[in-house]
């Protein structure tokens, strides 16, 4: 990466950090993915704790899925893709509910601080609304939008057809590559959550990579 890109990451994300604080969240920033992981294994996700999480491309390239499932954290670890019957399912949704770390990434973040987020099942919103003791979110800077609006577009023309397509889906923004607003039987936006701060202070923590990751 250009050294003046990085420099141009640095600053903007502390200035998102500086309003993070201000909406009851704590921020954190990493200046790689490699600085995240270490981040994350050092002061959050450490011996004994339970973690769960929603779908997240972010997490696999920064290896934190990969470090959370090969046992290797020596944390209580909630996978749902784990759970079978309609009877694990229902455990498992007890389990995430109640863990000490939820970890998800966002679909975008304001320059202002809010989180703007859309789901096809609210398997990652719901727990970031409600329930896990903590929220984790982990974004690189190729998130970062200049307000709501500005992040309502990225998530539908930026994030959800790439998403649609590895999840093979057969939506209008799968086969055009734009978003159409659709009603669509497979549609992945069913639930819009702008998170604008944190009710409970410290509860949601943030960690802006400087890289881009994800959709």
């Amino acid at each position: 990466m250009l050294e003046s890109k990085a420099a141009y990451y640095k600053i903007l994300a502390e200035k998102i950090i500086e309003k993070l604080i201000l909406r009851n969240m704590e921020g954190y920033y990493a200046a790689t993915k490699e600085e995240a992981l270490e981040l994350v294994k050092e002061k959050f996700l450490t011996q004994g704790v339970s973690a769960a999480w929603g779908g997240s491309m972010t997490m696999t390239e920064t290896g934190l899925m990969d470090y959370l499932q090969s046992g290797e954290s020596g944390c209580i670890v909630y996978d749902r893709m784990t759970a079978k019957t309609p009877e694990e399912q229902r455990a498992m949704k007890a389990n995430i509910v109640n863990a000490d770390y939820f970890i998800m990434s966002t679909n975008a973040i304001t320059m202002d601080g809010e989180l703007v987020n859309i789901d096809g099942t609210a398997n990652r919103v719901s727990f970031l609304c409600y329930g896990p003791e903590n929220v984790l979110v982990i974004a690189g800077m190729n998130k970062v939008v200049t307000d709501v609006e500005d992040g309502l577009r990225r998530v539908k023309n930026i994030a959800s057809p790439p998403n649609a397509i590895r999840l093979g889906r057969n939506t209008p923004c799968a086969q055009n590559g734009r978003c159409t607003d659709c009603l669509a039987g497979d549609c992945i936006c069913s639930q819009t959550v702008i998170t604008r701060r944190s009710s409970i202070k410290g509860r949601i923590k943030v960690i802006l990579i400087g890289e881009e990751l994800g959709f």
